[in-house]
């Protein structure tokens, strides 16, 4: 199993994927509103936008919150103006890790982290540390019920993807973040629903953790999903099932 995939087979054992819906809700404006800013209120001119809107009516969220948000984003109504900014740490026994958010208060949010780093056996990096470790990728997951090989492959080549590999219960497709929107369109025109399609950042090795370190791991990478301005966290570590088993007792 891959190390991006990883930590999305916890997050399901755990129950949590899909529990924290008000968060996700959350999670959700905020990224409409910085992408409407960024790029405009409308979808087929703003591609980020796009994708965006398609998530928020896959988690079923009303056609009105999402008009507000872009609205917001435009200046067309007043609210809170948002800034992304990438947090970098390192967990215990040294692994890297990346914290993408969306606050209204810099200082508020890298304060709070930084606490959540610490009480888990972390540390807050300086810019720079660690983000040269991963690369920006698109990751499309199919779990291997929902689509035969050959098929999804052909396809997935086609819009634009780079690879396809075999990572166990499913099929982890990545491409350039450029083509990630195309590959996730010809899976869905294949009648198929991805698992998972996100851009993400992908680290190019992997640090292996047992036992205590892993434990302490698996509690910090949750305590960071958790916060309210959390949007992503990736890091580059691994654990064996034993572990993520330990996590669940």
């Amino acid at each position: 199993m891959s190390g991006h995939s990883k930590w999305h087979t916890i997050k399901h054992k755990k129950g949590a994927a899909d529990a924290k819906r008000g968060k996700i809700f959350t999670r959700l404006i905020k990224e409409l509103t910085v992408a409407a800013r960024a790029g405009g209120g409308d979808p087929d001119m703003n591609p980020r936008l796009r994708t965006v809107i398609a998530e928020a009516k896959q988690h079923n969220m009303p056609a009105d919150n999402i008009k507000r948000a872009i609205r917001r984003g435009t200046g067309e109504e007043e609210g809170l103006n948002y800034e992304e900014v990438m947090y970098e740490g390192y967990g215990p026994g040294g692994a890297a890790v990346l914290v993408d958010t969306l606050t209204d208060n810099r200082n508020r949010t890298v304060g709070e982290i930084r606490h959540i780093f610490t009480k888990w056996g972390g540390d807050l990096a300086a810019a720079n540390s660690v983000a040269w470790m991963f690369e920006k990728k698109g990751i499309v997951m199919v779990s291997k019920e929902k689509a035969a090989e050959e098929a999804l492959m052909n396809a997935a080549l086609e819009a634009g993807a780079d690879d396809m590999k075999d990572d166990g219960s499913a099929w982890e497709i990545v491409s350039a973040p450029a083509s990630h929107q195309s590959v996730v369109d010809a899976v869905k025109a294949l009648s198929v629903e991805p698992d998972s399609a996100e851009v993400a950042m992908l680290p190019q090795n992997y640090v292996k953790l047992e036992g205590k370190p892993a434990q302490q791991m698996l509690k910090l990478m949750e305590a960071l999903e958790d916060h309210d301005d959390t949007r992503h966290v990736w890091s580059n570590f691994d654990v064996e099932e034993k572990e993520i088993e330990a996590s669940l007792a």
